[in-house]
């Protein structure tokens, strides 16, 4: 499983930084852990499922 700082997911999902802690907020994108300095790491399967979903209701 590969990891995904906050940066690299806002990378590919082609949005700001201030909208992934958004939705990481809101519980529509989960961490699976935190790294040392305790920022959220996520699932790079999870993202890519949640870009496939957000594509399908309408888009990001």
């Amino acid at each position: 499983m590969s990891l995904l700082t906050i940066e690299q997911v806002a990378a590919l999902l082609d949005i700001p930084v201030i909208r992934v802690e958004r939705l990481t907020r809101e519980h529509l994108l989960v961490p699976v852990q935190n790294d040392v300095a305790g920022k959220p790491l996520f699932a790079e399967e999870d993202v890519k499922r949640y870009k496939v979903l957000a594509e399908r209701l309408g888009g990001l």
